[in-house]
């Protein structure tokens, strides 16, 4: 199969909503990461997108609709709660749990009596969503637990002749997945860290809970995508050094040299301000943009880890960053992706 690499212009988009429609497998761009798209209400199609990613059944997807008030088609029911989230955060990069409609495949939602919505805000998805007349489940467009992709060649590099198409639409504005946010509990659940910080939630709907780690074992599959606890990460082992920053970084560049000493290929990833710190060695490096801006970080995160991946070397130094707003989710990005986290 060859894969299309589709423009955003009115035509292709219509056929892109097509090939959504009779069950084909379209990967379009979000404002978070690009999607893998498939028609959430046929079962073949859901399959075939676990098929391709190579991913496990008991990874849940998350449901895309184009209007909040498209939710009555895949939930049972919309509490107060939802109703106030959608009305504050949608379009945008939350992501609520809620009660099955029948309708929806259990596929989707592995096993589970809950499933995962969201109304994405970027033109090209909303456009295609509005095309396609129908939900459409789309977990990342890349091979499971290999770094989120955020250009249409992150998803070509991953997937290109497993799928039908996908929509370039450049490069993603926010760069990591959504919040999850399970509105099932009392107080709501936060699931997985991502584009609406946790103090955003909590100025909207008071407290919030965090769940840090599923169960060792669930029922069925896991309530969201994003808890495993490998997961966004490079081919190349990443070691990633946490602590304060400076005790952090001292740590990192004592385990560069010893890894130089040892004859290995070394590549490093850190804030722009922190790379005075290994300016003198011969190491491969990829900056995340200035430390005291998260989205630049977020921006540049997964196309980083990627750019330094392909870099070969034979490891992957990185720093933890401070877990408040948007570094919350950063953290949890990078901690998944880690082979080996250094606490100094």
């Amino acid at each position: 199969m060859q894969t299309q690499r589709l423009d955003t212009s009115p035509a292709a988009i219509a056929h892109a909503a097509e090939l959504l429609r009779r069950g084909e497998l379209v990967a379009f761009p979000t404002e978070t990461v690009y999607g893998l798209g498939g028609h959430a209400l046929d079962e073949t199609a859901v399959t075939a997108i676990f098929t391709a990613k190579g991913r496990p059944a008991s990874d849940p997807l998350i449901v895309h609709l184009a209007h909040a008030s498209d939710l009555p088609i895949v939930a049972a029911a919309t509490p107060p709660l939802a109703t106030q989230l959608a009305a504050a955060f949608w379009p945008g990069p939350l992501t609520l749990i809620l009660p099955r409609h029948p309708r929806v495949p259990l596929a989707v939602t592995a096993g589970r009596e809950t499933v995962a919505v969201r109304v994405p805000a970027h033109p090209v998805a909303h456009a295609l969503l509005v095309a396609a007349g129908v939900p459409v489940a789309a977990p990342s467009a890349n091979r499971f637990g290999h770094t989120s992709p955020t250009t249409a060649d992150h998803v070509l590099a991953d997937l290109a002749g497993r799928i039908v198409a996908v929509i370039d639409g450049g490069a993603t504005p926010i760069g990591i997945e959504s919040t999850v946010l399970d509105c099932t509990t009392t107080p709501p659940t936060l699931l997985r860290p991502g584009g609406i910080s946790l103090e955003a939630l909590g100025a909207v709907i008071g407290p919030v809970q965090v769940r840090n780690r599923p169960p060792a074992a669930e029922q069925h599959g896991l309530a969201s995508p994003g808890l495993l606890d490998r997961h966004y990460a490079p081919d190349h082992e990443l070691w990633l050094f946490s602590g304060p920053p400076a005790a952090a970084l001292a740590r990192l560049r004592a385990e560069a040299e010893a890894a130089l000493r040892a004859g290995l290929r070394v590549g490093v990833l850190l804030p722009d301000d922190d790379l005075t710190f290994i300016h003198d060695l011969p190491v491969a490096i990829e900056s995340l943009g200035p430390a005291n801006d998260p989205a630049t970080m977020a921006h540049r995160l997964y196309a980083a880890l990627r750019a330094l991946d392909a870099r070969q070397p034979d490891r992957m130094l990185a720093r933890d960053l401070d877990d408040a707003g948007l570094g919350r989710a950063l953290r949890d990005r990078l901690r998944r992706a880690a082979a080996r986290v250094v606490e100094v």
